[in-house]
C-alpha cells in the first residue's frame, strides 16, 4: 500500500491518507452505523487521464475502487472498506458545452444538477431531473443512480436524458457508451446499462445530456385533504382528466406538521394529507389546465386549495417541500429515508400498510413522495443508539420491502440498492435476472474491485 502511495505521488495527483482527513469519506447520508471503516486513501483526479492512471494502479495492487461525488445517496452506495481507494471527482466540475442547436449539454461528473439547470436555462433550455438536494447533487451521481425527483411523472428521470457517457473501466480502458446524437441504435445500448449501475461497472468521467426547450411558466398548487384516501383518489382523477402536471407530490400529516414545526411556511398541520401540484407550459396552456385542475380537486374532496401568484410563491412552496428531509432529522438523532415504488393504483394500500407497520413497531414516520409515478419515500426518525429501535427498524425495513413487492412494486425508484438494500434484492428479482446481472458485473469487473459490495 505504501508503494501505491509512492506511485500516486509520482503522478502529482492530490491524495489524503491521514485518519483525520479521510474520516468524512467513510460514509454517505445513509444512517451512520457504529462500524465505520476508513478507506486506505482518498485521491482527487483532475481529468479522465488521472482517473485512468489511478484505476490502473489500484488494479495492479488489487485495491478496491470507490467512486464518490457529493455522497448524497441514502443507501451506503459509496461506503468504502479499509482496502479501498476513494476516487473523489470534485475537481472534475466543468460544464464543457451547452449546445442550443443540438439541444445537448456536455459536462464533467461533479457539476451539480442545479448548476446544469441554470446554465441550460440561460440558453432557453431545460434539464428536468430535480432530486430534492439538487443544489449539491452531482450529475455524475444522478447518472449513477438514475435519480428522478418530483418532475419524473411528466418528464421522466435522468436515464431519459443521457445519450453518451465516457467511462473508465476497472481495467483502465476508456469506453464511450454511445454517441452524441439524438438517435442511435448502433449496437447494444451501453449508455442505459451504465446509467443506474451505482458505480459498480466503471467511473463516469464525462456525460452528454439531451436537453429540451424550457417551459414558459409554471403554477404551483397546494391542496389539502381530510384523508389519504381522498388525496390518492384525487391523483387518479387528475390523470383521468388528461391533465399531466410536471409534479404531483403527496405529503402526509406527519410531514406537514414536521415541516411547519421546524421551517414555518404556513402549511396546515391538522389535515391528513396534501398534494403539491405543479403545471407548466405556455400561459394559455396553464390557464386551460388550471381550470380543469381546480374543478377536479374540488370534486375530489379537497378542503383547501392554495395557488401561487408569482414565481416567488412557487419558490417558497418548493423550498418548504425540499426542506422535509432536513426537518425530519430534527425529530430524533437519526433519520432513514427509504424509497419504494408501486403503480399509482397501489399507493393507498402502500401508505396505509406503512402506517400499520410503523404503529406495530412504534416507529415514527413521515410519508412523502411522488404520487404521480408511485414513488413513495417514508422517512423514519429513530435513535440508532437505542438497540430496541435499531432492531425494530430492521424489521420495519424488511416488512416495507415485502409490502412493496407484494403490491407489484420494487425496492427503489431512484435511491438505488447500494449495500443497505443488498440483502433484500432477491425479493424483487427472479434468479435468472439476478444471474445475468452478476454475469454483466463479472464481465466488466472480473477482479470485483469497482465499488465492491454494492448491489450484489
Amino acid at each position: 500500500m505504501r508503494k501505491f502511495i509512492d506511485d500516486i505521488k509520482k503522478l502529482n495527483i492530490k491524495f489524503l491518507d491521514k485518519k483525520e482527513d479521510i474520516y468524512p469519506y467513510a460514509f454517505d447520508t445513509a444512517p451512520l452505523k457504529k462500524e465505520v471503516e476508513l478507506p486506505f486513501c482518498v485521491v482527487f483526479p483532475k481529468d479522465t487521464n488521472d482517473v485512468q492512471k489511478i484505476v490502473k494502479l489500484a488494479n495492479k495492487f488489487k485495491l478496491n475502487i470507490v467512486p464518490r461525488g457529493a455522497a448524497t445517496c441514502h443507501t451506503s452506495g459509496c461506503k468504502p472498506d479499509r482496502n479501498s481507494v476513494v476516487i473523489h471527482l470534485s475537481l472534475m466540475n466543468k460544464i464543457i458545452e451547452i449546445n442550443k442547436e443540438d439541444l445537448t449539454a456536455k459536462v464533467k461528473p461533479y457539476v451539480t444538477v442545479k448548476e446544469l439547470q441554470k446554465e441550460a436555462e440561460k440558453a432557453g433550455l431545460f434539464f428536468p431531473p430535480d432530486p430534492s438536494n439538487l443544489a449539491v447533487s452531482t450529475v455524475g451521481g444522478a447518472v449513477a443512480l438514475s435519480s428522478g425527483g418530483p418532475r419524473a411523472f411528466k418528464y421522466g428521470t435522468t436515464k431519459d436524458y443521457v445519450i453518451n457517457l465516457e467511462v473508465v473501466l476497472p481495467t483502465g480502458e476508456i469506453l464511450q457508451t454511445g454517441s452524441n446524437v439524438a438517435k442511435n441504435v448502433t449496437g447494444y445500448n451501453l449508455t442505459q446499462l451504465f446509467t443506474g449501475s451505482e458505480g459498480t461497472l466503471g467511473i463516469i468521467t464525462e456525460i452528454t445530456f439531451r436537453l429540451i426547450p424550457k417551459p414558459d411558466k409554471r403554477l404551483v398548487t397546494l391542496c389539502y385533504f381530510d384523508s389519504i384516501l381522498d388525496a390518492t383518489r384525487a391523483v387518479n382523477n387528475i390523470i383521468n382528466a388528461l391533465i399531466v402536471p410536471s409534479t404531483l407530490d403527496l405529503l402526509d400529516k406527519n410531514t406537514l406538521s414536521t415541516i411547519e414545526k421546524y421551517n414555518p411556511t404556513g402549511f396546515i398541520e391538522e389535515k391528513e394529507a396534501a398534494l403539491l401540484i405543479e403545471i407548466d407550459g405556455s400561459e394559455a396552456k396553464i390557464r386551460e389546465d388550471n381550470e380543469k385542475l381546480y374543478t377536479v380537486l374540488q370534486n375530489s374532496g379537497a378542503v383547501k386549495i392554495i395557488q401561487s401568484k408569482n414565481e416567488e410563491d412557487n419558490e417558497n412552496i418548493w423550498k418548504a417541500r425540499r426542506s422535509a428531509y432536513a426537518c425530519v432529522t430534527k425529530l430524533k438523532p437519526n433519520v432513514a429515508t427509504e424509497d419504494v415504488v408501486v403503480n399509482r393504483s397501489k399507493i393507498l394500500p402502500l401508505v396505509e400498510g406503512i402506517q400499520k407497520i410503523c404503529t406495530r413497531y412504534n416507529m415514527l414516520v413521515c410519508i412523502m413522495g411522488h404520487a404521480g409515478d408511485g414513488n413513495i419515500h417514508p422517512n423514519f426518525a429513530l435513535d440508532l443508539e437505542n438497540e430496541e429501535e435499531k432492531k425494530n427498524f430492521e424489521l420495519v425495513k424488511k416488512e416495507l420491502f415485502e409490502l412493496a413487492v407484494s403490491l407489484g412494486g420494487s425496492l427503489s425508484g431512484e435511491h438505488g440498492i447500494g449495500s443497505e438494500k443488498k440483502p433484500y434484492l432477491e425479493m424483487a428479482l427472479n434468479p435468472v435476472t439476478l444471474k445475468y446481472m452478476k454475469k454483466i458485473k463479472e464481465l466488466f469487473d472480473p477482479d470485483n474491485i469497482m465499488n465492491n459490495g454494492k448491489i450484489f
